[in-house]
């Protein structure tokens, strides 16, 4: 794992992120700040709680396992979502494989929840949307150029609510590396995903950031699927084997053949390059900054 220590990062991502926690009595109010403190408190078993309103809106925030959603009258509800809140689409996100978990929940999607009420604020029990504004968020999300003619109003609100990776402070990267044109994990990177997120476990307050990357062999279209594939693959691994917590993820996303590491016109530069980083990072809201 390389390690670094720096206080501040710029990454060149134009990611949407996630926020860390906030204390959970926060629950519809219309501020607009969505800085979110990092408390820790679980959530009790969701069936032990009474039900709370059907809320449809957009998610304007999201931050760990906090997210914004405001209604089409601008009634704006913070809602935590838990463990074992259900994330549903209409059909097959990341290629149709993996488990869909709240990494999913992008800023920017319309959905509608289905909440509880606990500790005097709202839980998600159940969160649902359509795969194709999934699709519209992740495009933009990805910073690429195409444009949606039948959607740009959309496209140009979500563009809007992107989060700035430079409210975080960069504490260390792991990458691990990809056979060409494949999403199967080494036992090396299985290993070296779960010591990160041992890691990141001793790192108070800590969030990890996932992000798939290609080299340069491949349209682009084949690369930014390839390089989202691959991100799924490590948040699936991180959660399931190493047992990383859900909502200490933020928002994946995948970068193509963007930012490579090395040199993509030698064999040794491309193998470099096909490669998912698993950043560990924190919040200067609650790293004494």
């Amino acid at each position: 794992m390389r390690r670094i220590t720096k206080n501040t990062v710029a990454l060149s991502v134009v990611a949407l992120l996630a926020v860390p926690m906030a204390a959970p009595s926060i629950a519809q109010q219309a501020d607009t700040n969505p800085s979110i403190i990092v408390t820790g408190e679980r959530v009790p078993a969701l069936e032990t709680l009474p039900a709370g309103p059907d809320i449809k809106g957009t998610i304007t925030a999201r931050k760990g396992d906090q997210m914004k959603v405001t209604t089409a009258e601008g009634q704006a509800s913070v809602i935590t979502i838990a463990e074992t809140t259900r994330v549903k689409a209409s059909s097959g996100l990341f290629g149709g494989k993996g488990k869909l978990t709240t990494a999913a929940l992008l800023n920017g999607i319309p959905v509608t929840v289905k909440t509880l009420q606990w500790n005097g604020g709202l839980v998600a029990k159940e969160v649902t949307f359509k795969n194709n504004d999934y699709k519209t968020a992740m495009m933009i999300r990805n910073g690429t150029n195409q444009r949606f003619e039948e959607n740009e109003a959309a496209t140009e609100a979500l563009r809007g609510r992107m989060a700035d990776i430079d409210n975080y402070n960069l504490k260390g990267t792991t990458n691990v590396f990809f056979d060409t044109g494949k999403t199967i994990l080494s036992e090396k990177g299985k290993a070296d995903l779960c010591a990160a997120a041992t890691t990141a476990e001793g790192t108070s307050n800590a969030l990890l950031l996932v992000v798939g990357y290609t080299d340069s062999v491949g349209d682009e279209d084949y690369n930014q699927t390839l390089s989202e594939k691959r991100a799924s693959r490590v948040i699936n691994y991180l959660q399931q084997v190493c047992k990383w917590k859900p909502y200490r993820m933020l928002t994946p996303t995948g970068m193509a053949e963007s930012d490579p590491l090395a040199d993509n016109s030698t064999e040794e530069g491309r193998a470099q390059n096909r490669r998912v980083s698993v950043n560990i990072l924190v919040s200067k809201s609650v790293d004494g900054i």
